[in-house]
């Protein structure tokens, strides 16, 4: 027995297809849905097998398409066009629909319902595969950037200045870079790097993801910093975090890998919002979650002091216990010798709580910091010091394929030694990363 959801939108086609549909004997109508809200809240019952939706329905995007395989879902376009009409069939491949009927196929709706694939194969979806890079000649092997996520708790750590000067690290050495600011309580990668953009990169890409332009137009949602850095913009205001799903961030970093290698600066906190999955709309925290799933790699920053340190060993186990398989690498920021701490101390702390792939100690420079600010350039812009140094090593443990020669790793300046664990699982890319290769 196949149970349907219809939403047809008000379109003279709902009454003979659901007349239709309950007389056939293999297909039960669960409910009839006013509006693509009413619709994602009433997969989330677990009922449905397939929802027959009108291709035009107010509302209807990528996005609420993605939301339908997640809940295994298949959805049905139905559309007054002809069927060999090209740009309806556009359409639908936009928003991620397979099977579509035209006008004057509304007889076989009950067939197409019940002969749909079991495995839905929407690129994109969750263990399906995803297309070639835009940017790979034809022919040739494609080329996938890697995802590196900057995590860290509450408590203003330095994630941001960690994604910055990570990102602005590998582009100094020729390498494409993506910095997509994807913090949900406020990004400020654009103030640290001098940006003064009205427009959101990241509301910009939301809405290209949800109208399946985000590939050809993917240019004009970076803003250029150098010659190899390309910046997304975070929220121009916090509250604007309801304008952005969480699949529409999943798009915004595949596309992001077809360009080069990707930093993320994520928010800090990794709560599933209670209600978020029955409304069909997004998280707050949908954002970060995509961002760590999407991941080849978290980096976690904490504060090297007494409460940035409890914070820190809470976050590894919150992490911990979500069960992703992806790498994990820590850096302590702002170490000093005025805590009173050995980084080996710290060291043995950070190996209690949590199997990482390697430690990182930055040193504090507040002077380098305030310079860096002052200016809205990357610390490592601004000339040789202990910190850019420490920065350069975590940039050739996390992008090993970029790293300069030499060996940064000795010496007795705090932030130049790399403290190594047993490696966590993997390499690899997160879970639906895993799929896209």
């Amino acid at each position: 027995m196949i149970c349907v959801l219809l939403l047809a939108a008000g379109e003279p086609w709902e009454s003979p297809a659901l007349a239709d549909l309950e007389a056939h004997p293999g297909v039960v109508v669960l409910k009839r849905c006013v509006d693509v809200d009413d619709l994602l809240a009433a997969v989330a019952s677990g009922q449905a097998d397939v929802a027959v939706v009108s291709l035009d329905a107010p509302g209807l995007d990528p996005a609420s398409v993605a939301h339908l395989h997640r809940h295994a879902v298949r959805p049905v376009a139905v559309t007054s066009a002809l069927p060999e009409d090209l740009d309806a069939r556009e359409h639908a491949g936009r928003l991620g629909i397979d099977a579509l009927v035209g006008r004057g196929e509304l007889a076989t709706l009950p067939r197409v319902v019940t002969t749909l694939d079991d495995v839905d194969t929407r690129a994109g979806h969750e263990g399906a595969p995803v297309p070639d890079p835009p940017d790979a000649e034809p022919g040739a092997e494609p080329v996938w950037g890697r995802v590196v996520a900057v995590w860290g708790p509450a408590g203003a750590p330095g994630r941001t200045t960690v994604a910055t000067s990570l990102a602005s690290e590998v582009a100094r050495r020729g390498v494409p870079v993506v910095l997509a600011d994807l913090d949900p309580y406020g990004g400020a990668v654009a103030q640290q790097l001098g940006i003064l953009d009205e427009v959101s990169g990241l509301l910009s890409a939301s809405r290209l993801a949800a109208a399946g332009q985000l590939d050809e137009r993917f240019a004009s949602v970076c803003r250029g910093v150098g010659e190899h850095l390309a910046v997304v913009t975070g929220l121009p205001r916090a509250d604007r975090w309801r304008e952005v799903r969480g699949a529409q961030v999943d798009r915004l970093l595949q596309r992001a890998r077809a360009h080069g290698d990707v930093v993320v600066d994520t928010g800090f906190s990794l709560e599933d919002e209670a209600g978020s999955d029955l409304s069909g709309r997004p998280g707050r925290n949908a954002l970060t979650l995509a961002a760590l799933e999407q991941a080849d790699e978290v980096v976690v920053v904490g504060s090297a002091d007494p409460v940035g340190l409890t914070r820190l060993a809470r976050a590894l186990v919150d992490l911990r216990e979500r069960g992703a398989p992806t790498p994990v690498r820590v850096v302590v920021n702002r170490m000093r010798s005025s805590i009173g701490w050995s980084e080996k101390e710290i060291a043995g702390m950070v190996e209690g709580f949590s199997r990482v792939a390697g430690l990182h100690f930055l040193p504090d420079d507040r002077a380098g910091l305030d310079r860096a600010l002052v200016s809205g350039r990357a610390v490592v812009d601004l000339g040789d010091s202990a910190l850019t140094q420490g920065v350069g090593a975590l940039a050739d443990a996390v992008f090993p394929e970029h790293a300069v020669p030499g060996d940064r790793t000795t010496g007795d300046r705090s932030g130049l030694r790399r403290w190594p664990f047993r490696r966590a699982r993997g390499p690899g890319r997160g879970r639906r990363a895993a799929a896209a290769g």
